[in-house]
């Protein structure tokens, strides 16, 4: 089956920006990270960085910190699809920063086998792995496209 170069780059871009969607919907203020998995055309989860169920929507402490319980976007959509019918395996996964070390481990674990991430954090441990696990990295700038 021939996929069209163009239209291929516009769908990733199109799940890119639905990521960044996503991540609106986080009460974190120091960063708001959105993912998306999709699988065969279909968004089979989707998730953004916040607390554990049940919690209060209160990401980071009084000293402006990150409270180490924090959710990650990838690990929301990961745990999603998990509790679902679907399977990543072979899946692919969109989110707006470069995966952790710590989701890039969940990320090989889940058989995802590519990653499209908008902009770079500046720890980049978790995209080294996930390279080495001979995962897909694509870095793609939506912000300056239409």
């Amino acid at each position: 089956m021939n996929v069209n170069p163009e239209k291929q780059k516009l769908l990733v871009s199109r799940y890119l920006r639905i990521a960044q969607i996503w991540a609106v919907y986080s009460y974190c203020i120091r960063r708001q990270v959105g993912a998306l998995i999709v699988k065969d055309k279909m968004i089979i989860s989707d998730g953004y960085n916040g607390t554990p169920m049940g919690f209060e929507n209160i990401c980071e402490d009084d000293d402006d910190h990150t409270k180490a319980y924090v959710l990650h976007a990838e690990a929301n959509a990961i745990t999603k699809v998990a509790q679902s019918n679907n399977s990543s395996l072979g899946a692919t996964l969109y989110v707006t920063t470069s995966p952790c070390i710590e989701c890039s481990k969940l990320i090989i674990q889940a058989g995802i086998k590519r990653v499209v991430f908008g902009e770079v954090y500046r720890i980049t441990d978790g995209v080294e792995l996930l390279k080495r696990a001979g995962i897909e990295c694509v870095q793609l700038n939506i912000n300056n496209e239409k």
